[in-house]
């Protein structure tokens, strides 16, 4: 007799590939162009490739290949891109702060590898514990005062740079504004989500802009007073644009309403304007904004900005080559809120917009996967993050090519400073956190369960009239 062999069940779930195999390619393919990069440099400055070319694509490789393993066991359907752009972006940085350490004398490139190691281990830290980022929204209000804790501590201490965004001990240095920025990006989306309803439903319209209620506008008004504060406090103009722009732009994708794009803008005049015309640090930046050849027709020689602007125009289409310029002329700050002007300068306009789509792409993969999510608190996570980084690129890139005033931010992945490094790398964590969730297949709904058979009439078969052949019996109801 033979035994009968039963099947396993198939799995219902729709069969998604992961792409953890093309994650990886892209990662070994990010990690050449990085490598390729210093060897070039070296080759620019001393006709030959630096001796540490092995160790440093070494370190960067073995960083990489530690964070795939970590996506690949805990988030394996995360998005396949957001990791290689953020090796790519960080290994980039390496390679210009590693030419203009050449350029300065310094050797400020060892420590941003450091800076580069803590932050992937933080990135392994949060995909690997943070198993469902829906957790994070039981924590909005304790995200929303630490960070309000963390923006008040630099207020009590001296200013840095002509900005009290510092905490320095020793050597060492914290900006505690880069993590209170992705703690509200957390209440921000807590907030939204619980409260969508009543800010899109409700308000009145006047002309073709629909404002929202005044009662509405309350938890607004905090936000720019705390934005407002930062500024007049601080003297920190980039941090209240990020802070009140994101709070912004999140509530124009909670509510769709053009009315709160129009709010926002007026309170960020009403903040900006006074700050500007009574503050010297703001307002030396508004008047290097206005016109940044005035130290050149002083006689003073050129600003930094004007040096920025220079070494744009040098480089010109093609750029001058790798370890071929001179935007280290700048000077102070050339590593931190003045290094896109190298990549301008050495790169070119080719190589700068290849750099800024780097960026688009990244930040378009953060809201691709917001908009697959469909719970509010995903969506408005992936999509606040996303829109975080996109505004610290628009503002640095701005304030360098004389677009805006100079904020004083850095350039998220490529500018030298360990505190924005290491946020960012978180910020790309959860990013990885809520695409797994939003690209992960899910069990179909199971089916209804059968109706009970109609039990047997003795009758026969009921009839509404004297022809029987034309009723249809109706499914599992007695005919009365």
């Amino acid at each position: 007799m033979t035994a009968a062999v039963v099947a396993a069940p198939a799995d219902p779930r729709p069969r998604v590939p992961t792409r953890r195999t093309t994650e990886l390619l892209l990662l070994v393919l990010a990690v050449l162009i990085a490598a390729f990069g210093y060897a070039d440099v070296g080759w620019a400055i001393d006709g030959r490739v630096p001796a540490g070319t092995g160790e440093y694509a070494a370190g960067l490789g073995g960083m990489a290949l530690l964070a795939h393993l970590a996506v690949r066991l805990r988030a394996r359907y995360a998005d396949p891109l957001l990791l290689p752009l953020a090796v790519l972006l960080n290994g980039l940085g390496l390679v210009v702060i590693y030419r203009l350490d050449r350029a300065t004398g310094t050797s400020s490139a060892p420590s941003q590898l450091l800076w580069s190691g803590l932050g992937v281990l933080l990135f392994i830290a949060v995909v690997v514990l943070l198993r469902d980022y829906r957790v994070l929204q039981r924590y909005a209000y304790v995200f929303a005062f630490g960070s309000i804790v963390l923006m008040i501590i630099p207020v009590f201490l001296p200013a840095v740079y002509g900005a009290k965004i510092w905490i320095k001990a020793g050597p060492l240095s914290f900006q505690p504004g880069e993590v209170a920025k992705i703690a509200l990006a957390v209440f921000f989306a807590s907030y939204l989500a619980s409260n969508r309803d009543a800010l899109a439903l409700t308000g009145r319209r006047i002309w073709r802009i629909e404002l929202p209620r005044g009662r509405d506008l309350g938890p607004v008004l905090v936000i720019w007073l705390v934005s407002s504060g930062v500024l007049f406090l601080e003297q920190d103009l980039g941090t209240c644009l990020i802070f009140f722009g994101l709070f912004v732009m999140m509530l124009y994708v909670a509510t769709g309403r053009s009315g709160w794009i129009a709010v926002g803008l007026l309170l960020v005049g009403l903040a900006i304007v006074p700050v500007a015309l009574f503050e010297p640090h703001v307002h030396s930046r508004f008047t290097d904004w206005l016109d940044p050849m005035r130290s050149i027709t002083a006689g003073q020689g050129a600003g930094q900005l004007a040096q920025s602007l220079f070494a744009f125009a040098a480089g010109g289409l093609l750029g001058t080559g790798l370890g071929q310029g001179h935007s280290y002329l700048i000077g102070f700050a050339v590593k931190s809120d003045w290094i896109l002007a190298t990549f301008g300068e050495e790169l070119g306009l080719v190589g700068l917009a290849a750099l800024l789509l780097l960026y688009a792409v990244l930040v378009v993969r953060g809201y691709r996967a917001g908009i697959m999510l469909r719970d509010p608190f995903g969506r408005l996570l992936s999509i606040g993050l996303a829109s975080l980084l996109a505004l610290q690129v628009f503002v640095v890139a701005a304030g360098v090519t004389d677009l805006i005033p100079l904020t004083g931010m850095t350039m998220p992945f490529l500018a030298q400073g360990g505190s924005s490094l290491v946020t960012n790398w978180i910020l790309v964590a959860l990013l990885v956190r809520t695409s797994d969730a939003a690209r992960r297949p899910e069990l179909p709904p199971a089916p209804p369960p059968a109706l009970p058979a109609a039990p047997a009439s003795d009758a026969g078969p009921a009839s509404d009239g004297a022809d029987g052949a034309d009723d249809e019996p109706t499914q599992g109801v007695p005919k009365v």
